[in-house]
């Protein structure tokens, strides 16, 4: 019975939530259909928990766990990925020009993802103002375009560079920095970086935004359509998988990962915080330049109204709800956050409240995230014979 306690909680929340678009009458229907559903759900957990049934759930979900284990196996399978990658880049001819373009953006977000996954992930620094450095890689693209006609390959390049740069300029002053002191001055640095956009007018033309940005050239062939960007950000986003993949397996992978777990013991076995911290901040602002890049050149017009803190919140709402330091994880996190909503503009009214009900029920029920981080495991032999014959006799 004390399971059933906190349902009518659950119904009095929600109720709270769908006040301002049900009414009264509306939201208590809302908030006594929720108590229903948390309490059937809670009646249900005890009773898949009783003796008699326990060892069947037990085994089914050993079975589960391995058929999703078999999944992730096949996904790695070298001789099935080509057919994965075929069947994405078919998508874009059987669907819509619609559909098309919400898979670009939801790639834009991906490599957003990723580059933040670096920083919260592996690094384990909160930065709440990411969002900063995927407008200075816009804006660069912008101003070089408008300005100086720089192509957009180039700028590519530069956004990222540039982007890359400012993350060491954040990166030094908060060197001592931890928890949430560190978010709040990242917090603060994105926030100057959006005021800044609004009332530089001269440069920015502020709240008017920068119009006729050039879109991206092959040679002679200009892209234009969602098909045309949907190939683009494919493409980087397969780079940037395989770029974050390989960081996370390198020497700077593990220092990250020894300084996220705990600083002053990484410090003693001699990991250089200092350049840790640096290259986390620098490689995740360069992937969020990068596709700040992009969003410039597919939207051709940029205004500080796209690069609000809400972004930020947004994109590190994918890395937590993914699974923090799970690059496959922040993938799924990021097209969750992206589709559903789209999938959901039938019930526009509805939509803040059923997105905000989702995340708070996903990190009450499954905190880790989607998909849990790995460790990384080692090969075969590559413990010492002396280290081995320790782990066989503790069992460690």
């Amino acid at each position: 019975m004390r399971s059933l306690a906190a349902a009518p909680l659950w119904g009095l929340w929600f109720a709270f939530l769908a006040l301002p678009f049900s009414g009264l009458e509306g939201s208590l229907r809302i908030g006594l259909a929720c108590a229903l559903v948390v309490g059937a759900a809670r009646l249900a957990g005890v009773a898949l928990r009783a003796e008699a049934v326990a060892p069947r759930v037990a085994k089914g979900r050993e079975t589960v766990a391995e058929l999703w284990e078999s999944f992730l196996r096949g996904m790695r399978d070298k001789r099935v990925a080509p057919f994965v990658l075929l069947g994405i880049m078919a998508l874009p001819w059987w669907l819509g020009r619609y559909e098309t373009d919400v898979l670009v953006v939801a790639g834009i977000y991906v490599m957003l993802a990723l580059g933040l996954n670096v920083v919260v992930g592996f690094a384990g620094l909160l930065d709440l103002g990411y969002v900063a450095f995927y407008a200075v890689g816009a804006y660069s693209y912008a101003l070089l375009n408008t300005w100086l006609g720089l192509p957009f390959w180039p700028a590519l390049l530069g956004g990222a560079a540039l982007s890359a740069a400012f993350g060491i300029l954040l990166g030094i002053p908060v060197l001592r920095l931890r928890g949430d002191y560190l978010a709040i001055v990242t917090l603060g640095f994105g926030e100057i970086i959006r005021i800044v956009l609004n009332n530089w007018d001269d440069v920015t033309r502020g709240p008017n935004g920068i119009l006729g940005i050039g879109r991206p050239l092959l040679g002679e062939f200009r892209l234009s359509q969602p098909m045309h960007f949907f190939y683009l950000v494919l493409a980087l986003c397969l780079f940037t998988i395989f770029i974050v993949n390989r960081l996370n397996r390198s020497r700077i992978g593990r220092a990250w990962a020894a300084m996220r777990e705990d600083e002053s013991a990484a410090e003693c076995m001699g990991v250089d915080l200092v350049h840790a911290k640096l290259t986390a901040f620098a490689f995740g602002a360069s992937w969020a330049g990068l596709a700040g890049v992009v969003f410039a050149a597919k939207q051709t017009f940029v205004s500080p109204e796209s690069f609000s803190f809400f972004e930020s919140v947004i994109i590190l709402c994918m890395v937590v709800l993914g699974g923090m330091g799970s690059v496959p994880g922040v993938i799924l996190g990021a097209l969750i956050l992206i589709i559903l909503p789209e999938m959901l503009r039938e019930i526009t009214f509805f939509r803040p409240m059923l997105l905000g009900g989702a995340l708070v029920l996903m990190m009450a029920l499954r905190p880790q995230g989607f998909l849990e981080a790995r460790g990384l495991r080692l090969a075969e032999g590559a413990l010492p014979p002396e280290m081995r014959e320790k782990a066989e006799r503790t069992g460690r």
